[in-house]
């Protein structure tokens, strides 16, 4: 490939990027400042990589890094004087051995984070999944099309991102038109992902909402607060506050049930039923 940009990775106008941007296939003996140096022409920028801090290094590891910019307008910048090759974009960049290798600049663009398949149907939350460990550079169109494939009914898939710099948290949200293919989704559990030559097996759990009342008594028994557990369980389905997991789950089948409880909460354990 030759570093001058003679096709250019032209964007659309009005199109927005989030301001971290991933930069992969980078010379392996470039530092930060040299990267930093490399990149300071599109606007003040921070280099960062995952556990920078413990690892005390000064290369990223595995070759690839991303660019934190101070303005979005940088990116932008970035993307236009990148050479366009297969549809991925790459700029030129030297190391202290290594003259103009082109390394490979992954931005990410907002809209890409949410899709809507079918528009004539509303968002049930009671028939969204959550999908862990979706490869970043997924978009949401992808990801919907991969669910609807496999078990139909997909309406929306979302992505999501960080609220400061609206990257890609590596998770993501299908809902479904109807309870088949909801069912189906988190009955298989697992899901295989691929995104040009990233293929990962990821795992599809129901999606948990922390403002539920609990299916059963309604917030009668347990002071009209929420109810913390979801039992994933195709037999059940349902909230529960702790007095209606116990209650429920006692019974003969359903005492090995585990509860679900909302990614990152801070939740009670459920009290094991004792019978009086």
């Amino acid at each position: 490939m030759h570093c001058s940009p003679k096709s250019q990775g032209n964007s659309e106008p009005g199109e927005r990027y989030s301001r971290k941007v991933f930069v992969g296939g980078l010379p392996p003996d470039i530092d930060e400042e040299e990267i930093t140096a490399s990149f300071r022409r599109f606007g003040p920028l921070v280099v960062d990589w995952p556990h920078k801090a413990e690892s005390k290094s000064y290369f990223p590891p595995k070759g690839y890094a991303f660019l934190l910019f101070q303005d979005e307008s940088s990116v932008q910048a970035l993307i236009d004087a990148c050479i366009q090759e297969d549809e991925k974009l790459y700029l030129c960049v030297s190391s202290p051995t290594i003259k103009d290798k082109p390394v490979q600049i992954r931005p990410w663009r907002l809209s890409d984070a949410d899709f809507v398949l079918d528009a004539s149907m509303p968002l049930d939350p009671r028939k969204t999944v959550f999908v862990g460990g979706v490869p970043r550079p997924l978009k949401a169109v992808e990801l919907a099309m991969i669910m609807d494939r496999l078990y139909g009914g997909v309406c929306y898939a979302g992505i999501d991102t960080d609220p400061e710099l609206k990257y890609p948290k590596g998770a993501g949200r299908v809902a479904f038109s109807n309870q088949q293919s909801y069912i189906a989704a988190i009955s298989a559990r697992f899901v295989q992902l691929q995104h040009g030559d990233i293929e990962k097996r990821v795992e599809v759990k129901p999606y948990v909402l922390d403002d539920q009342m609990c299916d059963e008594c309604q917030g009668a028994r347990c002071g009209g607060k929420f109810a913390p557990f979801f039992c994933a369980n195709v037999t059940c389905l349902q909230y529960y506050c702790e007095h209606c997991w116990a209650t429920i789950h006692s019974r003969q089948g359903r005492e090995f049930h585990k509860p679900l409880v909302k990614e990152g909460a801070d939740r009670p354990r459920p009290v094991p039923f004792r019978w009086c």
